[in-house]
């Protein structure tokens, strides 16, 4: 930060464009995990609920329905760590 004096005498203090872009990498940091965590969660959710809906209305179909479900869970947090991985990319480089 740099404090610069006005023509009133009171010093007014800016940010450098280093600290500036800093924060704007914390800040796009944090919306990618929250997005990238949050979204893929709530997927996850209505996967299981509707995979135990299905078993609950036809139980011979039970290791079908199940086999599909954690292919599409695990589908699901591949996307959570995707994220996981541009965060950290928008932080360190």
């Amino acid at each position: 930060m740099v404090a610069k004096p006005t023509k009133g005498g009171e010093r007014m203090v800016t940010a450098d464009l280093a600290s500036q872009e800093q924060l704007v990498r914390m800040i796009m940091t944090g919306v990618t995990i929250a997005i990238g965590g949050g979204l893929p969660a709530l997927a996850i959710g209505l996967i299981a609920a509707k995979a135990m809906e299905a078993i609950g209305r036809n139980p011979e179909a039970t290791f079908k329905i199940q086999t599909n479900m954690i292919l599409a869970l695990a589908f699901a947090e591949a996307i959570a760590i995707y994220s996981l991985v541009i965060a950290l990319i928008i932080r360190f480089v």
